[in-house]
C-alpha cells in the first residue's frame, strides 16, 4: 500500500499556499459579509420577537377592540449634540386594539437646519411585540429649520393578542420612549 502523507508532503507548496491563500480570502469574505448583515439581521430579529422592546410596524389593526384598558406613556431623551427641545405626548389610556393618534412637539433652537432622528423602545420589553406603529416620525429623518417648531406624529395601537400572554396579565401601562439625536454634523 503507497504512503499517501509522503505523496502530500512532496505536493507543489505554491498549489497549497494558492489553496491556503483562497481559503482564507473566502474566510474574510464571509465575515465581511456578516458583519454588514449583522444589523439588518439583528433588526429583524428584534422586530419578529419584539426583543429589547421594539414594535411592530402596521398598516391597521385587523383584529378590532378587546374590553381592557391600556395607559401608553411617552417619554424623551435628547442627545446634547441636538440643539432640540422636544416634548412628549401626554399619557392616553384607552381599550386595547383602538388606534390613536398622539404628537410630540420639536423645536430647534440653532441658528441653521438641523436634521435628527429618533430610536425607540418599549417598556416593558414584552410589550413591544404588542406595540404597533402605523405612522412614526421615528421611520425617517427630521430637518428642522432655525427656530422651527412641528408637530411629530405617531399613530399607534397595542394588539390585542396582548390579552392572550398570560405574562402580560398585569400590566397596565406602557411606556413609549425616543431617544433623539443629530443625524448629520449641522446638529452640534
Amino acid at each position: 500500500m503507497a504512503d499517501t502523507t509522503a505523496s502530500y508532503h512532496h505536493a507543489d507548496p505554491d498549489k497549497r499556499n494558492k489553496r491556503v491563500a483562497v481559503m482564507l480570502a473566502g474566510v474574510a469574505a464571509g465575515m465581511v459579509g456578516l458583519a454588514f448583515a449583522s444589523v439588518p439581521l439583528y433588526q429583524i430579529f428584534c422586530q419578529v420577537t419584539g426583543f429589547g422592546g421594539t414594535t411592530q410596524v402596521a398598516s391597521d389593526n385587523p383584529k378590532g377592540v378587546i374590553a381592557r384598558d391600556m395607559k401608553v406613556r411617552f417619554d424623551v431623551n435628547i442627545d446634547h449634540a441636538l440643539n432640540w427641545t422636544v416634548t412628549p405626548a401626554a399619557p392616553i389610556t384607552d381599550q386595547i386594539g383602538r388606534v390613536d393618534t398622539v404628537n410630540y412637539i420639536a423645536t430647534n433652537h440653532s441658528d441653521k437646519p438641523v436634521t435628527g432622528q429618533a430610536i425607540f423602545n418599549v417598556v416593558p420589553e414584552k410589550a413591544g411585540y404588542y406595540f404597533n406603529k402605523i405612522e412614526c416620525f421615528c421611520f425617517t429623518e427630521q430637518t428642522l429649520q432655525p427656530g422651527e417648531t412641528v408637530e411629530m406624529p405617531i399613530v399607534f395601537f397595542v394588539d390585542p393578542d396582548i390579552d392572550e400572554n398570560r405574562e402580560l396579565d398585569t400590566i397596565k401601562e406602557i411606556t413609549l420612549s425616543y431617544t433623539f439625536y443629530a443625524s448629520d454634523s449641522e446638529g452640534s
